[in-house]
């Protein structure tokens, strides 16, 4: 990796941990569809506004059918996954399904013939799952109807993330980041709308949940969907999905500090595993043998 991509992983690490304060607090002031579809249409304007701005020439000769399809997934699926689901099941088990999408990611680019999977990113991408399972530990809630329902959407999520940043990979790797991210935040947005007559804005939301969103949207999904495209389009759809086993320690961390959240022994260990299985993905470690020097 060159210090841009290692600077972009970083960045997304730390941005999406800290997005988990502003999802709830979005999610409850619009609502699960609201807070996708405002999000969405935000993030993609903003961007074409900073295009304009800086007078930034921008290339859709890709067509509509491939951001549509990274929208519907990568944008849309993932986000209604987690907006339906973080209320119902804590940010905790949140985590752990979005911890997921490497291991979704690095089967679905296996079966595509996008990625060859190594062996130490296949230790890397297990060891950040059992990191994830000592981190988070076991749900804290009631496992009733509600509790399922927001697993299944998260593992709707996580899936809908996996699938679209390969197709991104496989389909849009000439095409660049910032167009990427407008059309296939702005095909979410659009594709989300609809949805707002079956599930409108629960209540009338106040100034300051008007700031969260153009945080949530501006930040954490324009300028991070702007550097997660490029990291897909230059390291690869797995490795570059491999952030979310950082962004979970990022959440439990920041949860700590901000919430008060007590942190185990355990859950230190297990933030460790991670970042090692993080390494292995990227090819920070290499469990390459050293060669011998001939006498």
């Amino acid at each position: 990796m060159q210090p841009r991509d290692i600077a972009a992983y970083s960045f997304l690490a730390i941005a999406w941990g800290m997005s988990f304060l502003l999802l709830l607090k979005v999610v409850h002031a619009f609502g699960w569809i609201g807070a996708v579809t405002f999000r969405c249409f935000l993030a993609g304007l903003i961007l074409l506004a900073a295009a304009k701005l800086t007078r930034r020439k921008l290339d859709f000769s890709v067509g509509w059918l491939p951001l549509l399809i990274v929208g519907a997934t990568t944008v849309a699926g993932q986000l209604i996954g987690l907006s339906y689901s973080t209320p119902l099941i804590g940010t905790a088990m949140a985590a752990i399904f979005v911890a997921a999408i490497p291991l979704f990611s690095m089967i679905i680019g296996q079966l595509w013939g996008i990625e060859r999977i190594t062996p130490p990113r296949v230790v890397g991408l297990l060891l950040g799952t059992v990191g994830i399972v000592m981190l988070v530990g076991f749900p804290a809630v009631p496992i009733d109807a509600s509790f399922l329902l927001g697993c299944l959407g998260m593992l709707f999520s996580t899936f809908s993330a996996a699938f679209g940043s390969n197709y991104a990979s496989r389909y849009l790797r000439n095409t660049g980041a910032w167009e990427v991210t407008i059309g296939s935040f702005l095909w979410g947005g659009l594709l989300t709308l609809p949805l707002l007559y079956f599930v409108p804005v629960p209540t009338s939301p106040a100034a300051i949940d008007y700031l969260y969103l153009v945080v949530l949207a501006g930040v954490m999904s324009s300028l991070t969907y702007v550097a997660y495209f490029g990291l897909v389009s230059r390291i690869g759809a797995t490795r570059t999905i491999s952030v979310e086993f950082a962004v979970t320690v990022v959440a439990v961390v920041i949860g700590a500090l901000v919430l008060g959240e007590q942190l185990t022994a355990m859950q230190l260990v297990g933030a460790a595993v991670i970042i090692a299985g993080c390494s292995l993905v990227l090819g920070l470690l290499p469990l390459k043998p050293k060669a011998q020097v001939a006498n």
